[in-house]
């Protein structure tokens, strides 16, 4: 069987308005770059799901044998042009459950809602943990 190709929607609900938000690739290039208005921004992030589960494609990150992640880039590494702020936020898409990714096989689009903002009040970064369980839309 090949890769199927499925999608994954990263919505922040709470983005720090006037700052600039985008995927980033294998390169670290910011793609697809918004700035960030009063409501929630989601990012369609296009993945090929392994016969065994594992993610890949251009914007799926590697850490060891099986942990797989997405960068969100905030700010400066975002394309942000002389902004202070330049950080990123890690997305694990390892650890979404089997039976989620059966319905993503199928079409499903799989969604993690996740917070915008650290305790500090600055845009969220390192490892970003999805407010609730991923879900299919």
């Amino acid at each position: 069987m090949a890769d199927t190709p499925i999608t994954l929607r990263l919505t922040i609900v709470d983005p720090v308005a006037g700052l600039h938000y985008s995927l980033q690739d294998k390169k670290n290039a910011p793609v697809n770059p918004v700035i960030a208005g009063d409501g929630p921004l989601s990012f369609d992030v296009p993945v090929r799901l392994s016969d065994d589960a594992r993610m890949l494609g251009p914007f799926v990150r590697t850490e060891g044998p099986t942990r797989r992640f997405v960068y969100i880039a905030v700010g400066g590494q975002a394309g942000g042009e002389g902004l202070v702020v330049s950080r990123r936020a890690k997305i694990d898409v390892h650890d979404i459950p089997t039976d989620l990714l059966a319905l993503a096989r199928q079409g499903k689009v799989l969604e993690a809602v996740l917070p915008g903002r650290g305790k500090d009040g600055k845009p969220a970064c390192a490892t970003v943990r999805p407010l609730q369980p991923w879900r299919q839309l």
